[in-house]
């Protein structure tokens, strides 16, 4: 094949394909007495194994796992795979977790709210399972601000911004960015921004299905390849 070949198969430009080649992710083409590079069906493969992975794990990874499968035992490339697989499995236990929590959490009325009530910040991060300086961070980008008991004194969490601390955690485990949840909590503190976390997490629901579904694909090419090193 030549290199438009490969292009138009692998849904690539020249370029990009001789790009692919140049950082080893396809194995060096041969060349024809005029010096015009001739490509082989593993070439082809490589490519599009590439092409499934890099929507999977991410244009970095993908090359080190497609240049591996070239330069490696087969055991270390199904292991590379297996460690994709269970980075996604946990995704998606730690999104199932965060829908249940924001659906417990958003749903809690919060009434008769003492100074006694308030958890400090090494308080807070304990019963959270996060660091201090986590908490600090959320508080510098406006995520779950504690009050002062009393004024100007020790910062310390009521019940309320507990609950905004427990909401953040839960959304930032299932991959929720701070900038949209910036934007997000005011209106989820405000009673009816629950459809909105719901959304965002059907969002990435749907993401790590993407993702899930771009290993799959990557499997056949990846398949063939490992099956004609084996010849």
């Amino acid at each position: 094949m030549r290199t438009v070949d490969v292009a138009r198969r692998a849904g690539y430009s020249v370029q990009q394909v001789r790009n692919l080649e140049r950082d080893g992710v396809l194995p060096p083409a041969t060349r024809s007495g005029a010096g015009y590079r001739v490509y082989g069906d593993t070439h082809l493969q490589s490519a599009l194994a590439y092409r499934a992975l890099a929507s999977g794990t991410g244009p970095v990874e993908a090359k080190r796992m497609v240049r591996a499968v070239h330069e490696r035992p087969a055991t270390e490339v199904l292991a590379m795979l297996d460690a994709a697989h269970a980075r996604l499995d946990r995704e998606r236990r730690d999104l199932e977790l965060a829908k249940e929590a924001v659906a417990a959490i958003s749903s809690e009325l919060i009434e008769d709210v003492r100074p006694s009530d308030s958890m400090s910040v090494s308080e807070l991060a304990a019963a959270l399972g996060v660091r201090p300086s986590t908490l600090r961070h959320w508080d510098a980008e406006g995520l779950a601000v504690p009050g002062r008991f009393p004024p100007r004194g020790t910062r310390r969490y009521s019940p309320a911004q507990a609950r905004d601390a427990r909401i953040v955690h839960q959304l930032r485990s299932a991959g929720y960015r701070i900038d949209p949840l910036r934007s997000l909590l005011p209106s989820l503190r405000r009673g009816y921004g629950q459809e909105g976390v719901e959304a965002a997490l059907a969002a990435r629901d749907a993401s790590i299905a993407a993702r899930s579904r771009a290993l799959l694909d990557a499997a056949v090419p990846l398949s063939t390849i490992l099956a004609a090193k084996e010849l």
